[in-house]
């Protein structure tokens, strides 16, 4: 503002120099206008010689040239110094402009540039600044102010964006969910269930996803759990299916394993389990009782000291070195047939007397003699003895035996009776109806062992069909063991 000022003032002058030349130009010789004490009479006017104008003319030339000159300097010093300052002032803007566009690249770098908002708010501050005429302009635009409406709004944009992020994640984990909830009830679904109980299921599957849609996170979705709903359903279901077996025992079956189970006691072991797919692995069934007969030593019969109607459980192993395995935990016995060396009876009486005497008498006599010398201080001794002795004795015994055996082979007194070719065949019947039990019992009462522990015994238990497989199976190495009331 100062240059043109001065430039104004340069103007001004040059206009006052242009006017003055004019008037001096255009003006007459200044008359002396003293006044006089006496006027003169009138001067006719002075003739101006030819010569006198030209000098004039010359002297005026000079004067509008050297004017001329001196504007054309004072013009040239003005612009100089106008030049000066204009140029010192664009400095001064161009450097302004460099900092200020230095500032924005300072605040608009990194991730925040790709914002397609904060590019065109970027954009835009270049441009009003390359603008910019004058360095208060320059000074006045406010970058850190757009800079933080630009982060505003990209912090806005990038919480938008994490929610959305965020929403996309949780509903595919919602639908991972469902799906695998779903997945989890398909088993249930697919059994025969009661209508009551699948109208649980079903409400129960509804509820749970109505849970999972409800979630406001990721964790809350994970948290939904259908292992409490399922347990108390597969334990309904296992109950049906123990109270709608037709037998007053169950079968359990787990992995090949099978036992046998009051419907009280299926019931227990079910409701025990806290994992639905423990409960998953058992299979119900119905006790079908059949009877099997087994030729067996005595020792892997309990010693054969079982009774008709006593509760039996069956072991077994693989081989010599395996170790034991229970096969049948419910059996019961029915029969026991000794062998026929149980039957055969052999007896053997005798009798001896014996009588003896003796008698005996002795008579006995002895003597001594004995005689000592000492001469020259030696001692000599010298002695005799003698004895005599008399015995008498008289023996004398007597002694009578007798002996007689007898068998019987009970086999053939059955054979007999059966037959018909015996005389008294009720008395042989009711005497040898419970001949092997007492034989048995005879046994346990005495402490003595009468047969031999590998006899065989042939026995014929009752037990539940689906043992009969293994029973047989490993029949070779089958020990029954009676359990104890």
């Amino acid at each position: 503002m100062v240059v043109l000022n001065v430039s104004e003032d340069i103007e001004a002058k040059i206009r006052r120099l242009r006017e003055l030349g004019k008037a001096s130009a255009e003006s007459e010789p200044i008359k002396s206008t003293k006044p006089s004490v006496k006027p003169r009479p009138a001067k006719p006017p002075r003739r101006i010689s030819r010569i006198g104008s030209v000098r004039e003319r010359e002297r005026r030339k000079r004067i509008l040239i050297g004017s001329a000159i001196i504007i054309i300097i004072i013009v040239a010093v003005s612009w100089g110094i106008y030049s000066y300052y204009k140029g010192a002032g664009v400095r001064e803007l161009e450097q302004a402009k460099k900092e200020k566009i230095a500032e924005v690249n300072a605040y608009f770098k990194g991730d925040i540039m790709n914002f397609s908002y904060a590019k065109v708010k970027k954009a835009e501050l270049i441009n009003k600044i390359n603008s910019a005429t004058s360095i208060d302009e320059v000074r006045n635009i406010n970058v850190k102010a757009v800079y933080q409406d630009v982060l505003q709004k990209y912090q806005e944009k990038l919480k938008e964006e994490e929610r959305l992020k965020q929403e996309k994640i949780l509903n595919e984990t919602k639908k991972q969910k469902i799906d695998q909830i779903k997945l989890e009830f398909q088993p249930l679904l697919s059994r025969p269930l009661p209508d009551e109980l699948r109208k649980k299921a079903i409400e129960s599957l509804k509820s749970i996803e109505n849970q999972i849609m409800s979630a406001k996170s990721v964790d809350e979705v994970e948290s939904v759990s259908a292992t409490p709903y399922l347990l108390e359903l597969w334990k309904e279901y296992y109950y049906f299916l123990i109270d709608n077996t037709p037998t007053q025992n169950v079968i359990m079956e787990k992995a090949g394993s099978k036992k046998i189970y009051t419907k009280d006691e299926a019931k227990t072991l079910i409701g025990s389990f806290l994992d639905y797919k423990e409960i998953m692995q058992y299979r119900v069934g119905k006790v079908e009782m059949v009877d099997i007969a087994l030729v067996l030593p005595r020792s892997r019969i309990n010693g054969a000291f079982v009774s008709p109607g006593d509760r039996i459980v069956i072991f077994s192993k693989n081989s010599t070195n395996s170790p034991y395995m229970e096969i049948a935990n419910m059996g019961y016995v029915e029969f026991v047939l000794l062998p026929k060396q149980a039957g055969i009876i052999s007896a053997r009486e005798s009798q001896s007397q014996s009588s003896s005497s003796s008698t005996s008498s002795s008579d006995s006599y002895s003597e001594q003699h004995s005689r000592a010398y000492t001469p020259a201080g030696t001692s000599i001794s010298n002695g005799q003895s003698s004895s005599d002795t008399y015995s008498n004795s008289q023996t004398s015994s007597q002694s009578s035996s007798a002996a007689y055996n007898y068998n019987v082979d009970l086999s053939e007194i059955l054979k007999a009776v059966a037959a018909g070719k015996i005389k008294a065949a009720d008395e042989a019947k009711r005497e040898l109806e419970s001949y092997g039990w007492e034989v048995v019992d005879l046994e346990k009462l005495s402490g003595m062992l009468v047969m031999d522990p590998n006899t065989q015994v042939l026995v014929i238990i009752k037990v539940p069909s689906v043992f009969v497989s293994d029973i047989l199976s490993h029949q070779s190495f089958i020990y029954i063991a009676k359990v104890s009331k």
